[in-house]
């Protein structure tokens, strides 16, 4: 049955549909980075300020903290691809790869919507063959 729709303006409508699942799932990611930053820097002051009385104590503070260093670093980098993501769908790029251009593989997106390259880039980047400035 036509109901005065072109397959064109479907796919379109498909495609905004599919967009705003993205959008939705990496809003909420970047919600729950933001939600875990802030408690890991909360929590590494309270290392701080607890008061350590032998080397014991101290050396397991330190290792807690750097964990929650590290932990909290690794959740601002991922929260940053993640504001990215949500930036290249405002401006109508979202699923493209920012290095040639090419449309990132769906179940890739499915998987890593905050994915900057495709494949074949990414394999790229990781080997050091691609310019780190994209």
């Amino acid at each position: 049955m036509w109901d005065g729709t072109s397959a064109s303006a479907q796919a379109q409508f498909m495609e905004k549909k599919k967009l705003e699942t993205f959008r939705k799932r990496l809003e909420t990611r970047q919600q729950e980075l933001r939600h875990m930053v802030v408690r890991n820097q909360q929590d590494g002051r309270t290392a701080d300020d607890e008061a350590t009385q032998d080397v014991a104590d101290r050396a397991a503070s330190s290792y807690n903290k750097e964990f929650l260093f590290s932990q909290s670093n690794n959740d601002r980098q991922l929260l940053n691809m993640v504001d990215s993501a949500l930036a290249r769908i405002r401006e109508g790029s979202f699923g493209e790869c920012v290095s040639c251009g090419k449309e990132i593989n769906a179940k890739r997106l499915e998987a890593v919507p905050w994915t900057r390259h495709c494949i074949e880039c990414q394999e790229k980047a990781e080997k050091g063959l691609l310019e780190a400035a994209q």
